[in-house]
C-alpha cells in the first residue's frame, strides 16, 4: 500500500501518543511530515521525536497552520480545539485534506456541519469522527437508522476540570453535584473543550439538539465516567466508560488510522 502523508495539529499529550504509535510501527502506512501548534516549541517538540524514526524524511514544525496546510498532507490529525477545527478544517478539505478529528463539538452547529459535509463530499475528502473517551458508535448509529430513538448522555468528572467554567464553584471541592442539564448543543456551547463526545454520540443518534446531557461532579473523583444510553422500540443499549486518564482519546486516534488502511476494520 502507498504511504499516506500525516500532519498533526495541536501537539498536546494527544500527539504524543500518535508519535509514539509511528514510532513503534503500528502506523507503517503513514509518513508523519508536518506538525503545527499555537505554541512552536511543542511541534518543534513532535517534529523532532518522529524524525528521529523516519530520517529518510523529515518532520517539520510550522508557525502558522497556512504553512502546514500548503504540504496538502493526505490526512491531518487535530488534537487541538474546536475552535482550531474551525479554523482549517474547510480550507484543508478544499485542499485535498481529510481529517481525523477529536474536536467534534464543532459540529454541534447544525450549518457548520452542512459546510463541513458539503466541502468534503465536492473534493473527495473524509472527516473521520473518532471516537474519544467513549465507544459504540456502531450500534449508536444502527439503532438511529433502523428506528427512531431517544438517547441520553450522562458525565461524572472531578471539580477540578470544570475549573475556569462557568459552573465552577468552590463548594464543588466538597460537595456532589449536578452542574449541568441540557442538550448536547447547549453543552458544548457551555464547555468548548470538556464534551466532545457527547457530541459526537449525539452525531451517531439523535442530533445535538435531541441528546439529553447531564454533567456531575463528585470531590476526589479520578477520571471521567461516561453513561451513554441508547432506547428505541426493539433495542435497549447502554455504554458506560470510565478512564482514568485521558490516554483512550490519542489511542483511538491511532485505531482510526488504522482502520483506514486496512484491509479488515474494526
Amino acid at each position: 500500500m502507498k504511504t499516506k502523508s500525516l500532519a498533526i495539529v495541536g501537539c498536546g499529550k494527544l500527539a504524543h501518543i500518535v508519535v509514539k504509535a509511528i514510532n513503534s510501527g503500528l502506523l507503517p502506512h503513514y509518513q508523519l511530515i508536518g506538525a503545527y501548534s499555537r505554541t512552536f516549541e511543542k511541534a518543534e517538540k513532535i517534529a523532532e521525536l518522529v524524525s528521529n524514526s523516519q530520517p529518510q524524511e523529515l518532520c517539520t514544525a510550522f508557525k502558522t497552520i497556512d504553512e502546514l496546510l500548503a504540504l496538502k498532507p493526505d490526512y491531518i490529525v487535530e488534537a487541538a480545539s474546536p475552535n482550531a477545527f474551525r479554523e482549517f478544517a474547510i480550507p484543508a478539505l478544499k485542499n485535498g485534506s481529510s481529517i481525523v478529528t477529536l474536536s467534534i463539538g464543532a459540529l454541534a452547529d447544525t450549518a457548520y456541519y452542512e459546510e463541513v459535509n458539503t466541502a468534503a463530499s465536492e473534493n473527495n475528502t473524509r472527516v473521520h469522527l473518532v471516537s474519544g473517551a467513549i465507544g459504540g458508535f456502531d450500534v449508536m448509529r444502527t439503532i438511529s437508522l433502523m428506528e427512531s430513538c431517544t438517547a441520553s448522555f450522562d458525565t461524572e468528572k472531578n471539580p477540578n476540570s470544570l475549573k475556569n467554567t462557568p459552573v465552577y464553584e468552590e463548594s464543588l471541592q466538597t460537595e456532589k453535584k449536578t452542574v449541568m442539564k441540557g442538550n448536547a448543543k447547549e453543552a458544548i456551547a457551555l464547555f468548548p473543550s470538556k464534551v466532545n463526545v457527547a457530541v459526537a454520540a449525539s452525531l451517531a443518534t439523535v442530533g445535538p439538539d435531541n441528546m439529553e446531557v447531564s454533567i456531575t461532579s463528585t470531590p476526589g473523583f479520578v477520571g471521567d465516567r461516561h453513561r451513554i444510553e441508547v432506547k428505541s422500540e426493539q433495542v435497549n443499549a447502554l455504554m458506560d466508560i470510565y478512564s482514568k486518564t485521558s490516554q483512550i482519546a490519542g489511542w483511538s486516534v491511532v485505531n482510526t488510522l488504522r482502520n483506514i488502511t486496512s484491509p479488515i476494520v474494526f
